[in-house]
């Protein structure tokens, strides 16, 4: 778990430091970098982790989870200070950039390989990259609604608590999200492949993961909300 933990830190203060400096350029560099986490968190999501074990459930998952849960902070950043509107696009820009990735990979596993390339190095490269026609199937449904949740829940909070309480509204919806796209990932991606018991075991050690991550991006929101406050601020003109 230590080393776990080490890793969710390490992910959070790289992408918080890059959404600090993307804010001179605009919200379009937070978008960019949203849909390429999303597109890293599916091609690194091949091997699976192991985090340890709490109350019997074993916390396994796929390498992608930190950094596709990470995306989730990004989201509620850009609702946070540029409004429901830019989040929503991020999410739009990362179903594309998903659908593009994998008609690429598509495309680059049935092309014909160069006589000279190993068929060892070309069945690493087919293993790695290819991918099942039903996780990839879980994985945009499992995106598109989870993802769309999170910006609407995030703004249902900010309302309730009357835009008090960011780390409520953070916390709320990016867990209810995560919830939402663990069980419909997992039940689309392993039902009838593995026994109810195995299944739920997966759902329940995966969402322990994603709790923890949510839970640690709080103070990142709060360091990067302040922070782009702060450069807003010096810019604007005096009066």
């Amino acid at each position: 778990m230590i080393e776990f933990l080490e890793w969710v830190l390490l992910t959070l203060g790289v992408v918080t430091a890059t959404l600090v400096l993307a804010e001179r350029y605009g919200s379009e560099i937070a978008i960019a970098l949203f849909a390429s986490l999303t597109v890293l968190a599916n091609i690194i999501a091949f091997k699976i982790i192991y985090a340890g074990s709490i109350a019997g459930f074993l916390l396994i998952g796929p390498a992608g989870v930190i950094v596709y849960a990470s995306t989730f902070l990004i989201t509620d950043l850009l609702s946070e200070l540029y409004g429901k509107e830019y989040a929503k696009r991020a999410v739009v820009a990362g179903l594309l950039a998903n659908i593009v990735a994998v008609i690429s990979i598509y495309i680059a596993i049935t092309w014909t390989p160069a006589p000279f390339m190993s068929p060892e190095s070309l069945n690493a490269f087919n293993k790695v990259l290819g991918f099942a026609p039903r996780l990839v199937v879980a994985s945009i449904i499992a995106y598109a609604i989870s993802q769309t949740h999170d910006v609407y829940a995030f703004h249902l909070w900010k309302k309730l608590a009357k835009g008090r309480y960011l780390w409520l509204r953070n916390n709320a919806s990016t867990m209810a999200s995560q919830a939402i796209d663990t069980v419909i990932f997992i039940s689309i991606a392993f039902y009838g492949v593995v026994d109810t018991s195995t299944l739920l075991s997966m759902i329940a050690g995966q969402y322990i993961l994603k709790i923890v991550i949510a839970a640690l991006d709080t103070p990142f929101i709060y360091v990067a909300t302040y922070t782009w406050k702060i450069l807003t601020s010096e810019r604007l003109p005096e009066h």
